[in-house]
């Protein structure tokens, strides 16, 4: 599946859920404080801004905001909310693609660089980032870490996630990283709505090295975007990289 396939008019028509799930105030609040805290009054640019779940509300904390992103679906739904004035996005891939301008903050929320399936791709959005960002400029990853300790022995795919009306697993290729995400959602009758979406697994210490191949350190390493602690238990991560600062 190509990614312009999978996030169509459907996905960015079913994309907001407004007040819930990854739009539920508890989740995007603490986002959105903790990039105007690392924007520190400089521009920002989103990879993959899709349809501006974080870019609007940072933009309206006064962050000038600009995104690059694939999808025309998603861009169309976004402008429904915001127009190019308010929050310019270029159109293309995040690995490649290249905003007019530099800024002080890139950052790439929500698992969305495992949306690049090859792990050259992933070393070229990195390296991407870069070449937007001013000397001492941050590269901000939101990025889960693989749940391969729940996968049985022999067993290709865990079950993330089960609650009525939905239930959520993954299929693991563990040769090259892959994994397939499967999104069933059903009601009283007996047929079910099935989204699929392939991703490219990414463990933190690979994460880093690819940060040091595009010129960054590791800042910080945090569970969440509150700063709770990041352990062995952890299940997913905000990892802060920095540009080194001229001279």
């Amino acid at each position: 599946m190509l990614q312009e396939e999978i996030w169509d008019a459907d996905a960015a028509e079913s994309y907001d859920t407004f007040g819930a799930g990854m739009f539920a105030p508890e989740v995007l609040g603490p986002t959105v404080d903790r990039l105007v805290e690392l924007a520190a009054g400089g521009r920002a640019l989103e990879f993959a801004i899709g349809t501006g779940r974080v870019a609007i509300p940072l933009a309206e904390r006064g962050v000038s905001v600009t995104g690059i992103e694939l999808s025309h679906a998603m861009i169309a739904r976004l402008r429904e909310k915001a127009d190019e004035a308010a929050l310019p996005v270029v159109t293309g891939n995040m690995a490649t693609a290249l905003a007019p301008g530099e800024f002080a903050l890139v950052y790439l929320v929500y698992n969305t660089i495992s949306n690049l399936l090859a792990q050259a791709e992933q070393v070229a959005c990195f390296r991407n980032a870069a070449r937007h960002l001013t000397p001492g400029g941050r590269f901000v990853i939101e990025l889960w870490v693989p749940e391969l300790r729940t996968l049985p022995p022999g067993q290709q795919a865990t079950v993330f996630r089960s609650e009525p009306g939905y239930i959520g697993l993954d299929t693991y290729d563990v040769l090259r990283q892959w994994v397939v995400s499967h999104h069933f959602h059903f009601g009283e009758d007996k047929q079910a709505r099935l989204l699929r979406s392939p991703h490219r697994y990414i463990w933190p210490a690979e994460l880093d090295l690819m940060a040091q191949l595009a010129g960054f350190e590791l800042e910080s390493r945090h569970a969440d975007w509150s700063g709770a602690a990041f352990t062995a238990e952890s299940r997913s991560h905000v990892s802060v990289y920095r540009l080194p600062t001229a001279g």
